[in-house]
């Protein structure tokens, strides 16, 4: 059974906005755009005119990267849309739910207000390195959740999802729920994608971004990937036009062959310089645990996480605290090897003063 039976009934028949025909080499008098180049744009494609209502080479070139084909994905404004529409397209407000972990990226609760969807976390241990336990996942569900959002690896621990735990969820919620696997950071993690499972789960929806590893955070190109009739679904809530004349050019570029062997060496530093991090932040004696990660970041915990963001502002080194949430827990993106080392000798520093 298709899972877009969860989705919402109002919701299931509606079809995509219906634009003007575009046509190449005809005088385009059918929608409404002015006739004229503005002086100061200097892209390949007119911005006088509309972009693709979907832009189909740009979807192609994501799918031969992301390994599924081009009907099985649909190109979001960042990973961010494409949770928005999920949750609009399969939650009724004030009834259905979602599920998802503790800690966990922070948008997956913020889309569930915005559509008065019901929000459920289960907590994960970080005595178990934050762990995803498949059956606490599930026995969070009722008839009512429609979506289970996954980060692996997770924003903010770095913890990645065993194979496994994935397999159980997708196959105890078949047909029920929708599962979302958001794989922003997969790249760092040296593991395959959850997309290879995409012909054996019905209910699988893979979520991926060029914002970390193609360094294209300021593009705002995501990718959702699922089953065909869920990208339908989706491709109907998504608004026309969504991705602007050039983005889809720059994005394109990105996806060069070049461009894609380019970001896999950066990637591999990036690895290599999160290993250092781990290792030499475990010598400092503020620094109580150092989470291992599988992603471009490091979570660490600290004696006083309120000094130490204290101290790296007036060094201009900039972290990230997360209390409330994880108390005295840092997460730090890992950048160039000189900026690492500048944290790393600031933190030094900050030791020293406290003796």
């Amino acid at each position: 059974m298709s899972i877009v039976s969860a989705a919402r009934a109002s919701l299931r028949g509606l079809r995509p906005y219906q634009a003007a025909v575009q046509v190449d080499d005809t005088i385009r008098l059918n929608a409404n755009e002015a006739p004229w180049r503005n002086s100061g744009e200097k892209f390949q494609r007119p911005l006088n005119r509309y972009p693709e209502i979907r832009p189909a080479r740009l979807a192609s070139l994501l799918a031969q990267q992301y390994g599924c084909k081009s009907e099985n994905l649909l190109v979001t404004r960042g990973t961010s849309e494409a949770i928005d529409l999920l949750i609009r397209a399969f939650c009724e407000a004030g009834r259905d739910n979602i599920v998802t972990t503790s800690p966990t990226f922070s948008m997956y609760e913020h889309y569930a207000v915005l559509q008065g969807a019901e929000l459920r976390q289960v907590e994960s241990s970080a005595d178990d390195n934050f762990a995803v336990d498949s059956s606490a996942i599930v026995k969070a569900c009722d008839h009512n959740t429609k979506l289970i959002f996954l980060c692996s690896p997770n924003n903010p621990t770095g913890t990645l999802i065993a194979r496994d735990t994935l397999r159980s969820i997708l196959e105890q919620r078949s047909g029920q729920s929708a599962v979302v696997i958001d794989e922003a950071y997969i790249e760092f993690a040296g593991e395959a994608s959850a997309v290879e499972l995409l012909e054996e789960f019905e209910n699988l929806v893979v979520l991926r971004t060029l914002s970390k590893a193609l360094a294209y955070a300021g593009a705002r190109c995501g990718s959702v990937i699922s089953a065909v009739d869920v990208i339908g679904l989706l491709d109907a809530v998504q608004a026309p036009y969504a991705m602007a004349t050039p983005v889809i050019e720059c994005v394109e570029q990105a996806l060069q062959s070049t461009s894609i062997s380019e970001s896999a060496t950066r990637v591999a530093e990036i690895v290599g310089e999160r290993e250092r991090l781990c290792d030499e932040l475990t010598g400092f004696s503020l620094v109580r645990r150092v989470w291992p990660s599988f992603a471009n970041f490091v979570l660490i915990e600290v004696d006083d996480a309120g000094g130490l963001m204290r101290h790296s502002n007036e060094d201009k080194v900039l972290l990230r605290y997360f209390g409330g949430t994880l108390e005295n827990c840092v997460r730090i993106t890992v950048g160039t090897s000189d900026e690492n080392s500048r944290l790393l000798e600031s933190i030094a520093r900050l030791e020293a003063e406290n003796g």
